[in-house]
């Protein structure tokens, strides 16, 4: 019981940690953006700006919620709370010095988290009943569907090599040489299959302003709308620090150094926002399955055959040292 109720503060103490992160994310996200554009970032509200994320997030909750008549209540009320509530299960896999969930299977439930997703996204975008929203809410899910097979063979790549599905085995099998030596041709795919995977710029199809009135969350306001970027927001810091974890080493970095890479990561999500403007869809289409679906393929047999190979001279050793 003591044991359980130690796991259930510190995922606690991560969750209210994850959030407060996703507020200065976005202060440090504006702050970017105002300087690569020449312009004012927030710094009226608090020291230099530095409670605008939190003022926003009262006047969002504290603001009037409204319901669009002809929309399915349920399913356009929870869809944004699932979101967020699955995101907030992501953190439980990832691997710390603390009293934290350790998954056997944690990859398997990575993609099944993720994979879920989809559907909160399509019941965000049907149930408004807006034709905007339910557009969006399609071009996201043929996005999401596309990079997820390729982020999904790329990870089946790093699995050969490891043997488990644990995270923390990643941690372990890195202690002498990092993944990323070896994986550097598809680190790039799977960059860009994670911008695709939370709706990022140059990939943020399912957020298009400029054609779709804001995208799948038209309708939304209020709580319902904060929920939905608390979300993304979430997910984009998660997947900065989840690829430190497979290609990295993970905690071999100490707290300080270990952070300061994640928020590498994090800086390039909105440098490349800043810079790139949004991919065309067939574009994106053709990349998906006509580019890193191949070469995904094509790698996760190379390391397949680099598995048996190692597992076959491994066994000729063995059966040396029988003979002597």
């Amino acid at each position: 019981m003591i044991d359980f109720l130690f796991i259930f503060l510190s995922y606690l103490l991560l969750l209210i940690g994850v959030l407060i992160s996703v507020a200065f994310m976005i202060l440090l996200e504006r702050s970017v953006l105002g300087y690569i554009q020449l312009r004012s970032g927030p710094n009226k509200v608090g020291f230099v700006g530095v409670i605008q994320s939190f003022s926003d997030a009262i006047k969002l909750f504290i603001k009037e919620q409204f319901f669009p008549n002809k929309s399915n209540f349920m399913v356009y009320y929870f869809s944004p709370v699932a979101s967020l509530f699955i995101v907030l299960f992501l953190w439980a896999l990832m691997p710390m010095k603390m009293n934290t969930v350790n998954l056997m299977f944690g990859g398997l439930f990575f993609f099944c988290c993720t994979s879920f997703g989809v559907y909160c996204l399509i019941g965000s975008g049907w149930s408004s009943n807006s034709n905007y929203a339910l557009i969006g809410a399609i071009r996201g899910i043929a996005q999401t569907v596309s990079y997820e097979v390729s982020m999904a063979l790329i990870f089946l790549s790093l699995i050969f090599l490891i043997n488990s599905y644990n995270f923390f085995s990643f941690f372990y099998d890195q202690s002498a040489v990092w993944f990323i030596l070896f994986f550097l041709p598809i680190f790039f795919c799977w960059y860009t299959s994670m911008l695709a995977e939370t709706n990022r710029t140059p990939f943020d199809f399912a957020e298009g302003e400029s054609e779709l009135v804001s995208g799948f969350n038209v309708e939304y306001s209020s709580g319902g709308f904060a929920l939905l970027f608390l979300a993304e927001y979430a997910s984009i810091i998660f997947m900065s620090y989840f690829i430190l974890i497979l290609l990295f080493g993970g905690l071999q970095f100490g707290f300080i150094l270990n952070n300061s890479m994640g928020m590498f990561f994090i800086f390039s999500f909105l440098w490349i926002r800043s810079c790139l403007p949004r991919y065309r869809y067939d574009k994106l289409m053709n990349l998906a399955w006509k580019i890193y679906l191949p070469v995904s393929l094509f790698f996760m047999v190379f390391y397949v055959f680099l598995k048996v190979l190692s597992l076959y001279s491994g066994f000729l050793n063995f059966k040396s040292k029988i003979k002597n």
